[in-house]
C-alpha cells in the first residue's frame, strides 16, 4: 500500500507550488480528498501522508522522525526534476500540532525547509466527550458531504476525539517564534479550540496570520464553508508567491 495519496494539477499547466498535507486524530488519507482535488485543480502538487503518530516517551525523536516523513515525501514528488517551490505544509488537529511544534526544531526544519505553513483546528487542551458517532460528528463537521465520507471509511477511528493532545507536544507547538509563513484557520464554533492561545501563537510567529470561519466546527478544512477555506489558502499560497503583499487589495466597498 502507498505511503501517499497524490492529486496533480491539470496537464500542460504549470505546477504552481507543492502541498503536502498532514491529517490529524482518527482520519486517513481519503479525509482529504475533496481538499486534494480542489487545490490540484488551480495547479498545485498535493501530496496527503499519514497521520502523524507522536510517542509521548520520546517527543523529540518523534518529532525529527515526522520530519523525515515529511522531507521524504516532499522529495519524492520531484521525479525527473527538482521540487516545486513553494512548498506548504497544511496539517490539520494534532497534524497541525506536529508540523507546528517542528517549526521550533532547527535542523528539522533545516532537513524539510518549508516555504510556509498552514495550521488548521490546532486543538488545546479539551477534547471531545461525545459519547456516539454523531455526536463526535457534530464537533467535526456540520457538512453532509463530509459526515459521509467519515462515517464511510472504515479506516477512521471513531472516538478519537477524546484522545489527549501530550502538554509537551501542545507546548512545542505554540511556543515556536519560527519566521516561516503561517496561516492558522480556526472555526468559530469548534469547542476543541483554545482561542487564547491561539491568538498569543500567531503573535509569537513573525509572519502569521490568523483567519476565524465563521460557523466552522473543529475539521475546518472539510466543514460547510470548504470552498471559502480553500480559497483563503489558494490566497495565502498566491500571497506568497508574491512576497507576502496580497495581490488584490480592496479600495472601496459597501459591504
Amino acid at each position: 500500500m502507498t505511503e501517499y495519496t497524490d492529486h496533480h494539477g491539470p496537464e500542460g499547466l504549470r505546477t504552481r507550488a507543492t502541498i503536502i498535507v498532514v491529517p490529524g486524530r482518527g482520519e486517513t488519507r481519503a479525509t482529504y480528498a475533496r481538499l486534494g482535488r480542489r487545490l490540484a485543480a488551480d495547479a498545485y502538487r498535493v501530496r496527503v501522508v499519514d497521520a502523524p503518530s507522536i510517542d509521548t516517551g520520546d517527543l523529540a525523536g518523534s518529532l525529527d522522525s515526522f520530519g523525515g516523513r515529511l522531507a521524504e515525501a516532499v522529495a519524492d514528488t520531484a521525479a525527473d526534476s527538482a521540487v516545486v517551490r513553494p512548498v506548504v505544509l497544511v496539517g490539520a488537529d494534532t497534524g497541525a500540532v506536529a508540523v507546528a511544534a517542528l517549526l521550533g526544531r532547527d535542523e528539522a526544519l533545516a532537513a524539510l525547509g518549508p516555504d510556509a505553513v498552514v495550521l488548521a483546528g490546532l486543538p488545546g487542551g479539551a477534547v471531545a466527550t461525545a459519547g456516539t458517532w454523531d455526536e463526535e460528528l457534530d464537533v467535526r463537521t456540520s457538512c453532509p458531504a463530509h459526515r459521509g465520507t467519515l462515517t464511510d471509511d472504515s479506516q477512521v477511528r471513531r472516538g478519537s476525539l477524546g484522545d489527549t493532545v501530550p502538554d509537551a507536544l501542545l507546548r512545542a507547538a505554540f511556543d515556536s517564534e519560527s519566521d516561516v509563513p503561517a496561516l492558522l484557520l480556526v472555526g468559530d464554533t469548534d469547542p476543541l479550540a483554545d482561542r487564547d492561545a491561539l491568538v498569543r501563537a500567531t503573535k509569537s510567529l513573525a509572519r502569521a496570520r490568523l483567519s476565524v470561519v465563521r460557523g466552522a466546527h473543529h475539521d475546518v478544512l472539510n466543514d460547510v464553508q470548504h470552498r471559502s477555506v480553500a480559497a483563503e489558502i489558494v490566497t495565502f499560497l498566491e500571497t506568497l508567491r508574491n512576497e507576502l503583499v496580497p495581490v488584490v487589495a480592496v479600495e472601496s466597498s459597501a459591504w
